[in-house]
């Protein structure tokens, strides 16, 4: 027994069963780290990050978002969302266009060639996705989603 009163449990195991362990904040922490390398790994052919991913994701859905939307909702800082778009569009996958709504502001459009590789790029996310939720039933997926949603969007 440790000094805790706690019989030491090998390395990984120790850890794992930790009052760490069942921190939501931590496992919460965790999960992204995890989630995060095995998605920039996979778009890494594509020449993508998980956070350049992200941007032309929403410019592909036309949605068009305005850079400071952008900043928002992936909880960005604004000159971080700047040098993503500026990659985006220096590779010809996105476009900045002036918003109708708002000439003051510009929108961000995907390309034809933005569209095409977030169309690639999307299968191998999702490949991700399923390998990383391999553990969970397809119910405990659309839970956890769901869960996830009313954290990640409260109010």
């Amino acid at each position: 027994m440790s000094a805790s009163g706690k019989t030491r449990l090998p390395g990984r195991d120790a850890l794992r069963d930790s009052v760490l362990g069942g921190d939501l904040v931590f496992l919460l922490a965790r999960a992204n780290a995890l989630t995060l390398a095995a998605a920039n790994a996979a778009l890494a052919e594509h020449g993508l990050k998980a956070r350049s991913y992200s941007v032309l994701a929403l410019a592909a859905d036309g949605v068009r978002p305005t850079q400071r939307e952008l900043a928002e909702f992936l909880r960005l800082d604004p000159s971080q969302v700047v040098a993503l778009v500026d990659g985006l569009e220096q590779r010809q996958l996105v476009e900045r266009r002036t918003d109708p709504a708002d000439r003051r502001a510009n929108v961000l459009v995907a390309t034809d060639a933005g569209r095409d590789l977030f169309a690639r790029a999307q299968q191998a996310a999702r490949a991700v996705e399923l390998g990383l939720l391999a553990p969970v039933t397809p119910e405990e997926h659309e839970r956890l989603a769901g869960l996830l949603r009313l954290l990640a969007f409260p109010g």
